[in-house]
């Protein structure tokens, strides 16, 4: 298909970005790397509707920086990351910012992809873009049950 070495790294919470991050890999002949939490995320801590919650306590909190629980060893073979996960808050979860601190994008195309019941994308790559300076920043799409065949056009598209 294209010539560039592509990693599709996701953080999945419910298991709906899971599905797309997969459909997206085999669009675009990709690895794939799931973005895991030290510390798993159950049901009550995932609970938007409670304050105390974990997920909203994190999302309240613009320091933090949820442990990850393993890194991507060989990022530096990859000339480009689509990075998925889900909306929350109208933004992506603090876990992506943790990602993105923890390995070098200097470089590497980066290309946002997320999963959402309403919201879009929004200010989302500005918000992360601080995170990985030196990244090359594609902009992103909302992949709500996108077939493969369209994914492998989009992939095409924007890289």
């Amino acid at each position: 298909m294209m010539s560039k070495k592509i990693l599709v790294a996701y953080f999945s919470a419910s298991g709906t970005t899971k599905k797309a991050a997969s459909v997206l890999a085999k669009a675009a002949d990709a690895d794939l790397f799931e973005i895991q939490p030290k510390t798993p995320y159950t049901s009550a801590d995932l609970d938007w509707t409670n304050k105390k919650s974990r997920s909203s306590l994190e999302m309240n909190d613009p320091a933090s920086r949820p442990e990850i629980a393993s890194h991507v060893e060989n990022l530096s073979d990859y000339d480009a990351v689509f990075l998925g996960f889900p909306v929350w808050w109208y933004t992506a979860p603090t876990i992506i910012k943790t990602f993105l601190e923890a390995h070098d994008f200097s470089g590497k195309e980066i290309v946002l992809f997320a999963t959402s019941g309403g919201s879009g994308l929004g200010k989302m790559e500005s918000a992360l873009k601080p995170c990985a300076p030196n990244a090359v920043w594609k902009g992103g799409k909302l992949l709500n049950g996108a077939s493969e065949g369209a994914l492998k056009s989009w992939v095409e598209s924007v890289l």
